[in-house]
């Protein structure tokens, strides 16, 4: 995971951008560079993963253009082989062909791009910067603007404090280019929905799954996978073993007292026979974590800072212990298939409006968390579910299917894999557990006992007023706001709100996100 660095400004020292550059080194440890251009600057930290040898390495050249990413484009080389006939290309980098599509399709390069990226690029012709972000958002691409009215753009929050007077995530599936945001693609929306039987759907939904992993297969650094033996990652493991010659390594993470989900990433382990990884972790380790964790979110939200916790610790493991390079995720596909809380849904139009604002909203949520959980620990992250063409068809299925009408969450990708026999039955069909709780209930409720112990009610109270955006509303959201503000001070507009179910449904107007507090829970912990 590589760090990129925009400045459409010459008025600011060379060494104070470097500094603020270098707050997110270790997203790119492998080689740095912060290169003038005629408008300003571009900053490159890299982790190699596809052509590592020095060629490598960004700001790419073509003639006076120049561009920065942080990205992977999948299915770039047989579009570098056709790329080559006009254009000299010197590395095996997917990104260094940016420049040449550039020149062929321009602004509309965007509309093309199988990938995940966020990118920087310096056009000569305009002398300006040009920004991109990936239509969901996966790779981090944040901007402000600078008090000589020029624009900045980083991978991260941090590089933009004391730069930037207010920071705000880059809209996801837009460029910038001339003064202004153009909105290119929009994975959430639908036109017309496609009104196809269940079996063919499942058929569709298994295909198109297959060819997401498939493709994130493809990295000239060594490849692992985090298996919490949910549904989601546990399909992803199971259709890399199928594809790979060698066993996989999988990695699952839980409390040393009450974890849940360790049993059953073992079970998945077992039956696929990949190279297996527990990594146990204590109150200690959690409560000792917390600060630097919020840190490295850039967020106050309670559901996501919950379920980084485990998955920070699982990361710093494994970029300590091993030589692994990319991780592959199991990110999502809840917001594609339905929550816990969506079961609760009043009709199929409310399931797919709540689908489509849970995609766009992703990149500050289950998207962030697995960026800077994975990234913080100089790791790349990939996301299978999040394959343009799997989540644009499943956007597109009757949300009528898509509801919960047997009673088992996420029914349809559980039924496209039935008749494979990739996964134990017992996980197939398997009730859904967060992240955040199978790690261990003792987690989440130690958190609480943290923040318990930190204020007076009374206390509470008053400072919760204080906030008018965001105002947190019980104790636990009071303390990690009050964390968020030490290190983003007056930032908080970087997160449009609290992830929570959706209070105006029946059944859903809790106090907590977790779906422990749902009548619906169940066996999902067990």
């Amino acid at each position: 995971m590589c760090s990129i660095f925009g400045i459409q400004s010459k008025s600011i020292p060379v060494e104070t951008l470097r500094a603020c550059f270098d707050r997110t080194v270790s997203r790119g440890p492998d080689m740095s560079r912060l290169e003038e251009v005629p408008c300003g600057y571009l900053g490159f930290h890299r982790l190699a993963i596809m052509g590592l040898d020095e060629r490598g390495m960004q700001p790419f050249h073509l003639q006076e253009d120049r561009v920065v990413c942080n990205g992977e484009l999948y299915g770039f080389r047989p579009l570098r082989d056709r790329l080559m006939a006009r254009y000299e290309l010197v590395s095996q980098s997917d990104c260094e062909i940016l420049l040449p599509l550039y020149r062929e399709y321009g602004l509309e390069m965007f509309r093309t791009l199988d990938a995940e990226f966020a990118l920087i690029l310096y056009d000569a012709k305009r002398n300006s910067l040009v920004a991109a972000r990936d239509p969901i958002g996966i790779r981090p691409l944040y901007y402000g603007t600078l008090a000589d009215g020029g624009m900045a753009f980083a991978s991260e929050p941090k590089n933009l404090l004391g730069l930037c007077e207010t920071i705000l995530p880059f809209p996801p599936g837009c460029y910038w280019a001339d003064g202004g945001f153009v909105r290119y693609a929009d994975p959430a929306r639908v036109d017309q929905f496609v009104m196809e039987d269940e079996d063919t759907v499942c058929a569709r939904l298994r295909t198109l799954l297959m060819d997401g992993v498939k493709k994130r297969l493809d990295a000239d650094a060594p490849l692992g996978f985090l298996l919490s033996g949910g549904l989601d990652s546990s399909l992803v493991c199971a259709i890399a073993q199928r594809e790979l010659d060698r066993p996989i390594r999988t990695f699952a993470v839980g409390m040393d007292v009450d974890a849940i989900d360790l049993k059953y990433a073992r079970m998945v382990a077992d039956y696929i026979g990949s190279e297996h990884t527990e990594v146990i972790i204590t109150r200690e380790d959690v409560l000792e974590a917390l600060p630097t964790v919020v840190e490295l979110l850039g967020t106050y939200d309670i559901t996501t800072i919950r379920a980084s916790m485990g998955m920070y610790l699982v990361c710093r493991y494994i970029h300590e212990h091993t030589d692994i390079r990319v991780l592959l995720t199991g990110e999502i596909s809840d917001e594609l298939f339905g929550y816990k809380y969506t079961d609760f849904a009043p009709d199929a139009a409310a399931f797919q409006e709540e689908a489509e604002k849970r995609i766009r909203e992703l990149h500050m949520y289950d998207v962030l968390r697995a960026d800077r959980c994975i990234s913080v620990n100089s790791l790349e992250a990939r996301v299978p579910f999040g394959d343009l063409a799997f989540v644009r068809y499943a956007m597109s299925i009757d949300p009528t299917l898509k509801m919960n009408r047997h009673n088992m969450g996420k029914y349809l990708i559980r039924k496209a894999f039935a008749q494979d026999h990739l996964l134990p039955d017992a996980i197939l069909w398997r009730q859904k557990a967060a992240f955040s709780d199978a790690v261990g209930h003792s987690m989440v409720d130690d958190l609480k006992e943290l923040a318990e112990s930190r204020y007076a009610d009374g206390e509470a109270a008053e400072k919760c007023a204080r906030y008018t955006h965001a105002r947190p509303f019980t104790k636990e959201s009071l303390l990690y706001r009050e964390l968020f503000e030490t290190y983003y001070p007056g930032q908080s507009g970087m997160i449009v709100d609290f992830w929570m179910p959706n209070k105006a449904w029946p059944g859903c107007n809790v106090n907590d996100p977790s779906a422990r507090v749902l009548s619906n829970y169940g066996a999902s912990g067990v």
